[in-house]
């Protein structure tokens, strides 16, 4: 296996800027996640602000409609050491 140089953590992610970036990333707005989830578009707007904790409930709601994991909403600045591949 060739070796290789993770990628290097440019800058720190909230939790709410994570769900910001995963939406957009999806072309969705506020309302139309709002419309996915059945969270109010004032919560997602809160949670995205980080006035709002997004639990983990939430965190499992807005992970099936952003096609990701709940981790990756609820940890967004999580390192996982390097493992090699068998």
């Amino acid at each position: 296996m060739k070796e290789f140089n993770p990628a290097k953590k440019r800058v720190e992610v909230s939790v709410g800027e994570s769900v910001r970036i995963l939406r957009e990333l999806q072309e969705l707005s506020q309302s139309q996640l709002s419309a996915l989830t059945g969270i109010p578009q004032a919560t997602i707007s809160a949670i995205e602000n980080d006035r709002v904790n997004l639990g983990v409930e939430r965190a499992k709601v807005l992970a099936r409609a952003l096609n990701c994991h709940p981790a990756v909403l609820v940890f967004p600045g999580w390192e996982t050491p390097l493992r090699q591949a068998a």
